[in-house]
C-alpha cells in the first residue's frame, strides 16, 4: 500500500492516464529528466499528484514565484490531507541585502523583516523531512539557497522520554545554546517557560507547544497543548525538540573556527597595509572583529551565514548545504513551469557572486563570504534525482535532455484551445467595439491586452466613453484591488477588462470569450512565443473562445506564425478526440470566491508591514541621497515619506 493517500472525487481522464504511465515508466526506467508539456486547464497538478502516489516516493515541488508555490502547495494539501505537505519559501517580508555602490562609496547594511509564519513553515518542512517518509516539499526557487548542514542540525536535537531524570539546569542551558529563548509576557515560537515543576517550549516548526511536567529530576509527563487555551491535543511518551534556528552551532565549534576567521583576516590586512589602504583595512577589521565578538560570546551573529564555509567545515567552492540535502535518497523533483523556473536556478549564482564582489572588493566582508551562496546549476542538476520537468511552453533545455516529452493537451472539460485570426491595427477600434457588443448580447465578457500602462489607461478610457463597463489592471493596482476588478468581470459589474500583462497572475475566467492582443507582431517578452500561448490559453475555458492579434498591416512575426500553428495543431487534436468520444463541450462556470472578512484582515496586516518596508527602504534611500550631497533627491524623498506616513495613520 502506498505511503501517499491521494484524495480526489475524480480519477485521470484517458489522456491524463497515459501521460502518468509514460512518466512513470520513464522514471522507472532510471531516466534523469521526462517533460510534461501541458495545455492550460489540463489538471497538471492532479497528475504530478498521482505519480507520487503511486510511486510512493517524496517529492519537491519547485516554482517561480511564492504565488504560484502557495497555490500549489494548497493544492497538494487537498490532495494529499493525511499526509506531510510543506510550504518551503523565503522567510522575508522586506529584504535588503548588505551591498555596496562603487560609484557613490555607499554601504548598505543587510536589512530585514522576517515573517515568523514563514519561519515556522521553513522548520516544519525540515523536521518532516528527517522524521518521516511521506513527505511532500513545495518550495520557491529559495531552496537553492545554503541553508545549514544536515549532520550540524541533526547533532543539536534534543530527545525528552517519560521516566528518565534530567537537571532543569541543563535543560535551560541546552535549550539556550539551540537558540531557544525565555519568555517573559510574549509566548511564540522559539521561546519557552518554566513555572516551576513545568516546562513549556514552544518549537519554531509549530503552533503548539510541549508541556514537560516533572516530578523532581523525573520526567513525569510529556503532552502537546493549545498555548493559549491549554487544551491537550495528544499524550507523547517521547519527543525530540529541534534547533530553534537552521543556523546553530555549539561554542566547541565556534572556539575551533575562530582562530581560522583571525588567520584570514590577518591576511587580507596585510596585504592592504602593504597597499597603504589604511582606510579599508580598517573597515575591515572592525566588522570582523565585531563578529567574531559576537559569536565569542553568543555563539550567534546576524549576518553569520558570511562564515558558513567554516561553520560547516567546507573548503573554498564546495557545495554548500540547501534544503535539497535534508531529503532522503531516491526523491522525486517536478520543477512547475519549468521555462521560467529553470532559468531562474540559473542566473540565482551570477547573481549573488556580483553583488558579493563588490563588498568583498571593497573590503567589508572576506573572502570566504563567497561561500555562502546559492547552487550553482551544475551542482543543483547533481542533487536532484529523477525530475519531471512540466510547462505549457517548455524551454530547449527541457526538451534537449529530456528522455520522453509527454503531452497532456485533453482538458478533462472537454473545451478546445480558441480559434486565432489576424486584423490590421489600422481598424482595431471600430472591430473591437463590434465584437464587444457581439460578446455582450451572448452575456459574455472580453479582455484586452497592451504593451504599457498608458495605452491601457488610455484605451480604457476611450471604451468607457462610449458608454462600455471597463476597468484597467496593471502592476500599479494593489493586490486586493486587482481580486475585486477580476469579480466585478465575473459578475458582470464590467464588460471589459484591459490588462498590461496577463501572465503574472493565474486567471480563472470562464465567462471571458474574447481576447484582443494589440501590437501582437513586436518584439519582446511580452510578444514572445511563449508569452502569446499563455494569453491565448485565457480563452479556453469558454466554449466560444476567440483571439484577436492586431499588427501593423496584419504583420504576422515568427511568434505568431509559431503560435498559430501549435494551436491549430493542438485544437484539431482535441476536435478529434471530441468527435471519436461523441462529446459536445461547454462553457463551466467555475464558483465565484468571495473575498472573506478573514482574508481582508490578513491583507491589511500584510499591506501595513508592506507600507513599514516600504517607509523603511526610503529612509535608508534618503540617508544615501544626503550622504551623496544630492539634496534635491533627498527632498523628494522626504516629501514621500511623510505621505507615507500620512497614510499609515
Amino acid at each position: 500500500m502506498s505511503q501517499f493517500k491521494l484524495v480526489s472525487e475524480y480519477k485521470p481522464i484517458e489522456n491524463q492516464q497515459k501521460t502518468i504511465e509514460d512518466i512513470e515508466k520513464s522514471i522507472l526506467a532510471w531516466n534523469k529528466y521526462q517533460t510534461i508539456l501541458w495545455v492550460t486547464w489540463s489538471g497538471k497538478t492532479f497528475t504530478m499528484a498521482n505519480i507520487i502516489a503511486d510511486l510512493w516516493r517524496p517529492a519537491l515541488i519547485i516554482a517561480h514565484n511564492k504565488t504560484l508555490t502557495a497555490q500549489l502547495a494548497q493544492e497538494f494539501k487537498e490532495f494529499f490531507p493525511e499526509n506531510a505537505v510543506h510550504y518551503f519559501v523565503s522567510y522575508y517580508d522586506y529584504y535588503q541585502p548588505e551591498a555596496y555602490v562603487v560609484k557613490t562609496d555607499t554601504y548598505i547594511e543587510k536589512e530585514a523583516t522576517i515573517n515568523e509564519e514563514i519561519d515556522r513553515l521553513r522548520h516544519a518542512a525540515t523536521e518532516s523531512l528527517l522524521s518521516r517518509k511521506d513527505v511532500i516539499i513545495v518550495a520557491s526557487v529559495s531552496c537553492i539557497y545554503s541553508i545549514w548542514e544536515v549532520e550540524e542540525y541533526l547533532s543539536q536535537v534534543m530527545e525528552f522520554e517519560v521516566w528518565k531524570k534530567y537537571e532543569m539546569e541543563n535543560i535551560i542551558s541546552d535549550l539556550i545554546k539551540l537558540q531557544f529563548k525565555r519568555a517573559a509576557a510574549d509566548f511564540k515560537p522559539w521561546t519557552f517557560h518554566i513555572m516551576w515543576d513545568v516546562i513549556e517550549i514552544f518549537p519554531s516548526s509549530s503552533e503548539t507547544v510541549w508541556t514537560l511536567d516533572f516530578f523532581w529530576d523525573e520526567l513525569d509527563k510529556i503532552t502537546r497543548r493549545n498555548f493559549f487555551t491549554n487544551e491537550i491535543y495528544e499524550v507523547r511518551q517521547k519527543i525530540d525538540v529541534f534547533p530553534a534556528k537552521h543556523t546553530v552551532t555549539t561554542y566547541e565549534k565556534i572556539d575551533k573556527i575562530v582562530p581560522l576567521i583571525k588567520a584570514e583576516l590577518e591576511e587580507r590586512l596585510a596585504f592592504y597595509i602593504s597597499q597603504w589602504d589604511v582606510v579599508k583595512a580598517e573597515r575591515l577589521k572592525t566588522k570582523v572583529e565585531y563578529d567574531i565578538e559576537m559569536m565569542s560570546e553568543t555563539w550567534y551573529v546576524n549576518w553569520i551565514e558570511n562564515y558558513s564555509m567554516y561553520l560547516s567545515w567546507r573548503k573554498e567552492g564546495w557545495t554548500p548545504s540547501t534544503l535539497i540535502d535534508f531529503f532522503p535518497e531516491n526523491f522525486l523533483t517536478f520543477i512547475d513551469e519549468s521555462h521560467i523556473t529553470v532559468s531562474q536556478v540559473g542566473w540565482m549564482y551570477a547573481w549573488d557572486r556580483s553583488r558579493k564582489e563588490n563588498l568583498i572588493e571593497n573590503w567589508f566582508r572576506l573572502p570566504s563570504a563567497f561561500e555562502n551562496r546559492p547552487l550553482k546549476f551544475t551542482e543543483f542538476e547533481k542533487k536532484i534525482w529523477q525530475t519531471v520537468f512540466v510547462s505549457a511552453t517548455p524551454s530547449d533545455f527541457e526538451l534537449n535532455n529530456s528522455s520522453v516529452v509527454v503531452e497532456q493537451i485533453i482538458r478533462p472539460t472537454w473545451l478546445l484551445d480558441p480559434l486565432i485570426e489576424i486584423e490590421d491595427m489600422e481598424f482595431m477600434i471600430d472591430d473591437i467595439m463590434r465584437n464587444i457588443r457581439e460578446a455582450k448580447d451572448r452575456n459574455e465578457r472580453v479582455l484586452i491586452t497592451t504593451l504599457t500602462k498608458r495605452s491601457s489607461e488610455e484605451l480604457s478610457a476611450y471604451l468607457a466613453s462610449n458608454w462600455l463597463k471597463v476597468r484597467f489592471l496593471h502592476s500599479e493596482i494593489e493586490t486586493l484591488e486587482r481580486l475585486e476588478i477580476l469579480k466585478d468581470l465575473r459578475t458582470w459589474k464590467i464588460d471589459v477588462l484591459v490588462w498590461v500583462n496577463l501572465l503574472r497572475e493565474w486567471l480563472d475566467l470562464p465567462e471571458v470569450s474574447f481576447i484582443w492582443i494589440i501590437d501582437a507582431e513586436k518584439q519582446g517578452f511580452l510578444r514572445s512565443a511563449r508569452a502569446l500561448l499563455q494569453i491565448i490559453w485565457r480563452a479556453a475555458r469558454n466554449v466560444n473562445g476567440k483571439v484577436t492579434m492586431y499588427s501593423y498591416k496584419k504583420k504576422i512575426s515568427a511568434a505568431m506564425q509559431e503560435v498559430i500553428e501549435i494551436t491549430i495543431k493542438r485544437r484539431k487534436l482535441q476536435e478529434d478526440y471530441n468527435s471519436e468520444h461523441g462529446i459536445i463541450p461547454s462553457t463551466i462556470f467555475s464558483k465565484i470566491k468571495e473575498l472573506a472578512m478573514t482574508w481582508k484582515k490578513n491583507y491589511t496586516i500584510e499591506k501595513w508591514e508592506n507600507l513599514q518596508s516600504k517607509i523603511k527602504y526610503l529612509e535608508l534611500e534618503m540617508d544615501i541621497a544626503s550622504a551623496n550631497l544630492d539634496f534635491e533627491k533627498a527632498a523628494e524623498l522626504r516629501d514621500a515619506l511623510l505621505e507615507l506616513k500620512k497614510g499609515r495613520k
